[in-house]
């Protein structure tokens, strides 16, 4: 029988193999059909460093610890399980065959006696997750459904993977009873039985001693038969099932999170990546020495880079992606997961799961195509174009994606190719390039008029140029951005900011007239070339001052002259206005005095996209906050690395939302929730977007920047206070 069972196990694990590496050349050959990724293999040690530290410490599950602690243990029981297979082959023909060196060394059986039983309780955790999170894509009424992170995942995958590995470890905790019963028998190796070696099952194990020894190795090659069986099923459909991410992330994820975009470890967040064309970086000032027929952004799924390929092909579909994306929790089509798995199939030439299929439907997202086909337009073939041009840009997916998916990248790549080639691009935003290309700003209002937000100050704000000659005679350049100097919400930040530089004694100038748009909705609605001709100009404008020091009050143009402009060879030092008042405050440049007593406040705090999850700043905005004797902070359901869109971002500031709930309407709702009288934030476009939410309804908490709170407090224990506002709807 034992020789039997050997060759079924055998045979069976010769087909195994063979249908997973015909499904492993598979995907290398699909992966490596993608264009070029410059940048993304070395350096070598930095990125493997890197990869274990994230690997290792699942740091991306930070906002569910269950979920992180189980996948975890599933995850190392699934690497211990590999040498327990290996040496089940020989167990089928002598159970007490044990793996060279380590195989009877107690601290090997402990480990796997741990990690088997703890495996199965993650499952069961991992299983139950799934169960309490049920979503039929063929019935989306349901708001549960489609709240759902598991909306549109192949449902039957994630089971059966799980399943499987529940099996395999069923398998080794009834290998580890039987042997400890068996060897318990004789006095020789009774201790063998013991907890000294089978510390979690010997126990069990004293059930079966009256077993004749002959049942209980029948017993361990049947498991061990059954361990190559299940396993070699698994490897088996996997290799068949190219498209089956969640079960080829074990593999692949690896491979994404060594070749992700940032080299540091952090997530592609920030900085858009540059456009390649002919596998280099585009740059405008190169714009005359390119192929007449070059092709910008990404049209069809051949033009991404191998390794936007392997992001598709990596997709665990545990949606975290869609959990947190605000547009799909506002009812519109875009799902960062959908959209993945729409591009995943697109590339392997697969037709979706009747899941997927049935969700991109029943979201809109879908194309005009029912299956793949070669060389599809990816918009408007594979994908809504609703669905690209919902993204707010904000990050959420990309920060929560465990295996590092550059979701953000991708759209824009897309949306390059729609506005540079094909022109198709929401209405608006033939206003938005217009203005930008020939005004300098998105407003379309004259340079005459940057300056005119200064007018009023009781003292001299010096422009560089015209009162300063050089950069070098400030501490800081202040730089106003367009919505610091055309909308109203946004000058009156600008002043706030500016006096407060002027009550701590900071010397600093501001560009006036010279200042352009600094290009941050042209480069997130798609317009690569209108960006970098802004981008440009602003780098040789400071290049004739001598600029090196940058304060703004804008999160946006932080990202930009701070992390973007860096592409096109520029280095700055850029500062947004609440880390600089923060440091002013700390140093005892900026005291702030409380109000009275009846003027004390509950205050919420809204995270800006750009200023939080895409550069990192959390700390000063807050800390601005606690130094206001009258705020008390009470913080939103969705804050810090978790907050919500205001849903101005990604060139929607722009545009109107004529699908589902308005995003600011949402992130209002949730201010209104704590019950605070006012909503401070740091950045221009969220003051504008949940101030204009804020206008449509009859009561709501005031909207304002963080710099007039901070401007009250200072102001109140100057000698002749002004009785300026300090907030504003």
């Amino acid at each position: 029988m034992k020789v039997l069972l050997f060759v079924i196990a055998v045979a069976v694990s010769i087909a195994a193999v063979a249908l997973f590496v015909r499904g492993a050349l598979t995907l290398y050959r699909l992966i490596g059909a993608g264009q070029s990724s410059p940048g993304r293999l070395g350096p070598v040690g930095k990125r493997l460093g890197n990869m274990v530290t994230e690997i290792l410490s699942h740091r991306r599950f930070r906002a569910r610890p269950l979920v992180k602690a189980a996948h975890w243990v599933v995850m190392v029981s699934f690497i211990l399980l590999v040498p327990t297979l290996a040496i089940a082959y020989a167990q089928v023909l002598d159970p007490y065959a044990e793996l060279p060196v380590i195989g009877g060394w107690p601290v090997w059986q402990w480990l796997l006696e741990i990690f088997s039983v703890g495996g199965l309780v993650a499952i069961v955790v991992l299983f139950t997750v799934r169960l309490r999170h049920p979503s039929d894509p063929e019935d989306a009424s349901a708001a549960r459904d489609w709240r759902s992170r598991f909306f549109g995942s192949t449902r039957w995958q994630g089971y059966f993977v799980e399943a499987v590995i529940a099996a395999v470890l069923v398998c080794v905790l009834v290998m580890h009873v039987l042997t400890s019963a068996v060897l318990a028998r004789y006095p020789e190796t009774a201790e063998a039985g013991s907890w000294v070696h089978y510390p979690l099952t010997s126990w069990v194990g004293q059930l079966f001693w009256s077993l004749p020894p002959v049942a209980l190795e029948t017993g361990i090659v049947v498991a061990a038969t059954l361990k190559i069986l299940v396993s070699m099923v698994w490897l088996g459909v996997v290799g068949y099932a190219t498209t089956m991410s969640v079960a080829w992330h074990r593999f692949l994820g690896v491979l994404n999170v060594y070749a992700r975009r940032e080299t540091d470890g952090t997530p592609a967040l920030g900085a858009a990546a540059p456009m390649y064309v002919d596998g280099k970086a585009f740059d405008i000032r190169d714009l005359d020495d390119l192929d007449e027929d070059a092709t910008f952004g990404v049209g069809k799924i051949e033009e991404f880079g191998w390794k936007s390929l392997l992001d598709f092909a990596s997709c665990t579909e545990c949606g975290r992606c869609q959990d947190l994306c605000p547009a799909w929790n506002t009812g519109k089509p875009l799902s960062p997961k959908l959209f993945t798995l729409a591009l995943r199939d697109q590339a392997a030439g697969m037709e979706h799961s009747l899941d997927i299929f049935a969700a991109l439907k029943s979201a809109g997202a879908a194309g005009e195509l029912a299956a793949p086909v070669r060389d599809a337009d990816l918009v408007g073939g594979v994908i809504s174009p609703d669905v690209l041009w919902s993204c707010t840009t904000c990050g959420a997916c990309v920060d929560q994606c465990p295996v590092d998916i550059e979701h953000v990248d991708h759209i824009i790549d897309l949306r390059r190719h729609e506005v540079m080639v094909k022109s198709e691009f929401p209405e608006e935003f033939n206003g938005l390039f217009g203005n930008l290309e020939t005004k300098g700003n998105p407003w379309g209002l004259p340079p005459r008029d940057r300056m005119d937000w200064a007018k009023g100050l009781d003292f001299d704000v010096p422009v560089l140029g015209t009162d300063v000659t050089s950069a070098d005679e400030v501490d800081h350049v202040l730089w106003v951005g367009c919505a610091g100097a055309y909308d109203e919400k946004g000058k009156k930040t600008t002043r706030a900011v500016a006096e407060l530089l002027h009550l701590a004694g900071v010397k600093f100038a501001v560009l006036g007239q010279a200042e352009t748009c600094c290009g941050d909705s042209a480069r997130r609605a798609g317009n690569e070339a209108t960006y970098q001709g802004l981008a440009t100009e602003n780098i040789e404008t400071f290049a004739s001052y001598g600029v090196e020091k940058v304060v703004v009050t804008c999160a946006h143009c932080l990202n930009s002259i701070g992390r973007e402009y860096g592409q096109l060879g520029a280095d700055y030092r850029v500062e947004h206005h609440t880390q600089v008042l923060n440091r002013l405050i700390r140093d005892g440049r900026l005291n702030v005095v409380a109000p009275p007593e009846d003027e004390r406040r509950q205050l919420t705090y809204h995270d800006p996209c750009y200023l939080g999850r895409h550069n990192g700043e959390y700390d000063a905005p807050r800390e601005l906050l606690a130094s206001l004797p009258e705020a008390e902070l009470v913080e939103m359901e969705h804050s810090g690395s978790s907050s919500m869109c205001c849903g101005g971002g990604g060139a929607r500031m722009w545009t109107e939302e004529s699908i589902g709930t308005r995003i600011n309407s949402a992130r209002l709702d949730e201010a209104e929730a704590t019950g605070a009288s006012t909503v401070a934030t740091a950045c221009p476009f969220c003051a504008i977007m949940l101030g204009d939410a804020a206008a449509s309804r009859d009561q709501a908490p005031a909207v304002t920047d963080v710099a007039h709170l901070v401007l009250a407090g200072v102001k109140r224990g100057l000698p002749n206070p002004t009785d300026e506002s300090e907030t504003e709807s």
